[in-house]
């Protein structure tokens, strides 16, 4: 005989709640798809010293245009260094071309209720510290009281997604298609360090930067992590 508390029977599945995806939501995973169907996903992880880029943002914090620069504000001027050292990632892949462009037109993750939409800050390069905080916090604003078009999330070059508020050390981000690249950022912490009076305690920042391999290489990708933790290291330039 049988064990008799075992049946053959399947587990009983009671359903909660049916929800249908959202217009946003859908065009999200159609875009999704795409992504994961066409591009050759490559990630790149790199922790880099946080200490000049947050001493800078807390410098500008009264003297910035536009006042109370973030992280990722200054993140984006650095960003905008390395895009222009490394045109090959501020690009588009669609039909065979790789487009580059001279607009560094960089989508900012916000999280909304349907889902993580990439609004566009314009030529990201050719903007102040605060002019970019200021406009970054508009941009965000509107787009979370729903105050946008389909145009605010068109014409970019390249995306940043910032996962770190949420506790997020590290991902592996999903290119925005047809863009050939994203910036991930996790969650920034302190770790000890080996200094010339003993042990100094530093805040890192984790990178990580998925690329398109049908377009750029992995070298390709490492010298341009380490064009941006360069100018990361000298993010006082930008106050």
């Amino acid at each position: 005989m049988g064990d008799p508390g075992v049946t053959d029977e399947a587990a009983a599945r009671t359903v909660r709640e049916e929800r249908a995806l959202s217009p946003m939501r859908k065009t999200i995973a159609g875009r999704l798809e795409q992504s994961y169907r066409e591009a050759v996903h490559v990630t790149l992880s790199r922790s880099v010293d946080a200490e000049a880029l947050l001493r800078a943002v807390d410098d500008a914090d009264e003297t910035a245009e536009g006042g109370n620069p973030s992280m990722v504000d200054g993140l984006l001027c650095a960003l905008s260094d390395a895009l222009e050292a490394h045109p090959a990632f501020n690009a588009t892949f669609e039909d065979g071309t790789h487009v580059l462009y001279e607009e560094h037109n960089v989508g900012v993750a916000v999280a909304i209720e349907d889902g993580l939409v990439t609004p566009v800050l314009a030529d990201v390069g050719s903007k102040s510290l605060g002019e970019l905080a200021s406009e970054r916090r508009q941009l965000t604003e509107r787009v979370k009281a729903g105050e946008y078009t389909m145009s605010t999330f068109r014409g970019g070059t390249f995306t940043v997604s910032n996962l770190g508020p949420l506790g997020v050390d590290s991902f592996d981000p999903v290119i925005n298609p047809p863009e050939v690249a994203i910036l991930g950022l996790g969650r920034v912490t302190e770790r000890a360090t080996r200094a010339e009076d003993g042990v100094a305690f530093r805040r890192r920042l984790p990178l990580d930067l998925s690329f398109d391999h049908r377009v750029v290489d992995g070298a390709d990708a490492a010298r341009f992590l380490g064009t941006l933790t360069e100018r990361l290291d000298a993010a006082d330039e930008y106050v």
